[in-house]
């Protein structure tokens, strides 16, 4: 079975740093786009960041350039999102994501998988 598990989340204060952790299996890694997104509460599902298991790209959404890196373990098959600076405007729940390929990795409507998210309070 396809699994995409997330870890890592938590509550931090403004100007904290925390580290996700995406664990995938069940499928060819090195196939898919791992990407992360996040959903505040009343918002849409944003994408903020994906990374090419086949080659390393690395792709951002321009609110979270320069905050924060994603990176991966390919002989882990796992996938880390490193947020900096972190603000209370950052509280969401986070998402794991893969996507077949690369193009899409931000669009949320060309997902292949999701996990089930983590949730990041960032406290004022």
């Amino acid at each position: 079975d396809v699994q995409l598990v997330e870890s890592g989340g938590g509550l931090v204060q403004a100007g904290g740093s925390l580290r996700l952790s995406c664990a995938a299996s069940g499928f060819t890694f090195d196939d898919y786009a791992i990407g992360w997104f996040r959903q505040a509460p009343g918002k849409e599902r944003e994408g903020l960041s994906c990374i090419s298991s086949e080659d390393g790209s690395t792709y951002y959404a321009d609110s979270v350039k320069g905050q924060f890196t994603i990176s991966s373990n390919n002989a882990k098959n796992t996938v880390y999102l490193q947020m900096n600076s972190l603000k209370p405007e950052d509280t969401a729940v986070y998402y794991c994501a893969a996507t077949y390929g690369t193009s899409w990795c931000l669009n949320k409507d060309a997902i292949n998988y999701w996990g089930q998210g983590v949730l990041v309070t960032v406290s004022s």
